[in-house]
């Protein structure tokens, strides 16, 4: 049988982030391609994490700096391995480069980590991120040459896929779009009505920076415009692991509701009659957006909201990126059945034309049959990619070992 090894920079928790959901659907494809999966982290296991082995997907706990990983990848010997982020290309892959040098290499993104790092910063100090900014940042270097050095990227954006082929000169053929999928029995599930609905909802885990300051603005600055329009009004704000700092802001008299962990996700997007999602920052494409559209219910969201999700169709809801503005769209949505009612029915429209599971699952397919055939004549073309790991996988292997050895003494 084929294997796929990941080595994941967390282990896979589907409920607490989009980043969760879409490791356990690339866990699923590789599955329905014929491969026996293994998951690999050196990071801790939590309450919170996926059931893997009831997905039939081994467990191992690998070690940072430690060499018993050598003995393990060269006897497991696999088809593929897939890095779960860059930081864990810059750890494990000049370990797999030597010890399974015709292992297929991928690296899962998530989302482009040095673009979310340079416009937070570029938030703090309210200017915009130019393409020095990211050209300088030490973090786009590394995460830009963990691309180089591996044989394909899958990318969840096509806005990101663009960006580095522009700005960072990457080769296309290193790059694969890869966004959120939903099966077609997702797609066509049938959803509440304007009168089943009620309240906002605003959903995203309290860990990932973009989501905290963006409830943050809600609580301060959007939700009391909201409710100088609608006194009654409420909204629900879900995410994992909220901090004290997010619970504090539960106000039942503002109806300005910290719900914390919720079990269904789109059990809750579907109940509720808007979704407001104010993000100043970040980068890749919003799951919490994406979930939106599945289940019918526009969103008021950002520039940054959209990125990435838009086709030749409005978008599902509206676009505003400023906290009047914001709150006058998600209370005409609110009010006004019409207006809902086609934002509502673009939500579908457009979820069918960004995330068919068949279509991108059958893309991916061939595009890794491609690669496995010619994988020798692919790295032949990709001279920046060998230069790179030659040099970046003799300068970790030593220091590497130099860390092993300083931890037994």
């Amino acid at each position: 049988m084929k294997k796929l090894l990941i080595i994941g920079y967390v282990w896979p928790e589907p409920n607490s982030s989009a980043a969760g959901s879409r490791m356990l659907q690339l866990i699923q494809f590789f599955q329905q391609q014929g491969y026996q999966v293994t998951l690999a982290s050196p990071a801790q296991r939590t309450e919170h994490m996926a059931d893997l082995t009831q997905l039939n997907v081994s467990c191992v706990d690998i070690k940072l700096n430690c060499a018993s990983f050598d003995d393990y990848v060269q006897e497991l010997q696999p088809d593929i391995v897939m890095f779960d982020r860059f930081m864990m290309e810059e750890q494990f892959g000049w370990r797999v480069s030597e010890h399974c040098p015709n292992a297929l290499r991928i690296l899962d993104s998530e989302d482009l980590f040095c673009l979310r790092h340079a416009r937070h910063d570029a938030h703090k100090k309210n200017v915009a991120v130019s393409n020095a900014d990211l050209l300088n940042s030490a973090l786009a270097k590394r995460e830009v040459a963990a691309i180089f050095r591996c044989d394909i990227t899958l990318m969840i954006s096509p806005v990101e896929v663009d960006l580095l082929i522009d700005l960072f000169k990457v080769d296309k053929g290193l790059l694969h779009y890869l966004p959120f999928v939903f099966s077609q029995h997702q797609l066509a599930q049938i959803n509440p009505n304007f009168e089943q609905r009620h309240g906002f909802i605003s959903i995203g885990n309290f860990r990932h920076p973009p989501n905290w300051d963006s409830v943050l603005w809600l609580k301060q600055q959007i939700w009391p415009l909201i409710r100088k329009q609608l006194p009654h009004a409420q909204i629900a704000i879900y995410g994992a692991y909220p901090p004290p700092k997010a619970t504090d802001l539960h106000d039942e008299k503002s109806g300005f509701l910290v719900k914390g962990w919720v079990d269904n996700a789109i059990s809750a997007m579907q109940l509720a009659r808007v979704c407001i999602a104010p993000l100043r920052f970040g980068a890749g494409i919003k799951g919490k957006l994406a979930e939106a559209m599945l289940c019918s219910t526009p969103s008021v969201t950002t520039d940054i909201g959209i990125e990435g999700m838009q086709t030749q169709l409005p978008w599902a809801g509206e676009v505003a990126n400023d906290a009047q503005s914001i709150a006058d769209a998600a209370v005409k949505l609110y009010q006004e059945l019409a207006t809902w009612q086609s934002s509502s029915d673009l939500g579908k429209q457009n979820a069918q034309q960004l995330f068919q599971q068949d279509k991108h699952y059958l893309a991916l397919e061939h595009r890794l049959k491609a690669l496995l055939a010619g994988l020798a004549q692919h790295r032949q073309h990709n001279f920046i990619g060998s230069m790179l790991n030659h040099h970046h996988h003799k300068s970790t292997k030593y220091m590497s070992q130099w860390i092993a050895a300083k931890n037994k003494t």
